[in-house]
């Protein structure tokens, strides 16, 4: 089973594409969606977030505008809290990567944001980076509620840029030239990687594993 890391920053479209994977019949872990089981009431991550930073748990859950405003700027205390997450999210990874194998699914993909930032790319048999103009990128961001280029622009800084993750990445896809265009790109990675022996799965058998680079 070859495991797919699909990554890309802000506004990219990497929500677009993991939605596509799933209709192309890839399976994904969506690493936002954990992090967010998490925090919710009843979440693995919500007692050991009240004993690092107390008053930012409320009625069995994590209120998230109060734990960031006590990390986003205190980067030790970011760090804190990703030492608290990481590892939860890195297991449900693995528990998911189980089930897949146990089905004999030829592809899995997880979800990271913040894959390079994370070190994510050493989970993984090959990185799929989307990406789109920065006017397109800006446009999709500014649109959603709440959003301001103040917030932007403080996202952006805490990501590594566009252009990185571009070199970084074994496919890189385009998601501003039409849903069309980006649904035929993800079929045609998930086609070339297919049936390729992966180094990360089962964990701790390492078999190289050969890619070519993809510009969609």
């Amino acid at each position: 089973m070859i495991v797919l890391g699909l990554t890309g920053s802000i506004g990219m479209g990497k929500s677009t594409a993991a939605r596509m994977l799933k209709r192309l019949g890839v399976p994904v872990h969506d690493s936002d969606a954990t992090v967010h089981r998490l925090l919710g009431r009843g979440g693995a991550a919500v007692p050991l977030i009240d004993r690092q930073f107390p008053g930012t748990v409320r009625d069995g859950a994590v209120d998230r505008q109060a734990l960031g405003a006590v990390v986003f700027r205190d980067p030790q205390a970011l760090r804190r809290l990703e030492g608290i997450l990481h590892p939860l999210v890195q297991g449900s990874q693995r528990r998911f990567l189980a089930r897949c194998a146990a089905r004999r699914d030829p592809v899995a993909v997880l979800d990271i944001p913040l894959l390079f930032e994370t070190g994510g790319e050493r989970r993984v048999d090959a990185v799929v980076c989307v990406t789109a103009p920065p006017a397109i990128q800006r446009a999709r961001v500014l649109a959603r509620p709440g959003m301001t280029a103040e917030k932007l622009a403080g996202i952006l800084r805490r990501q590594m840029p566009d252009r990185e993750k571009r070199r970084r990445a074994d496919f890189v896809v385009e998601t501003g030239l039409g849903r069309a265009r980006t649904l035929r790109a993800l079929a045609r990675i998930v086609r070339l990687v297919t049936g390729r022996r992966s180094r990360v799965w089962p964990p701790r058998r390492y078999s190289p594993v050969t890619v070519k680079h993809f510009h969609a």
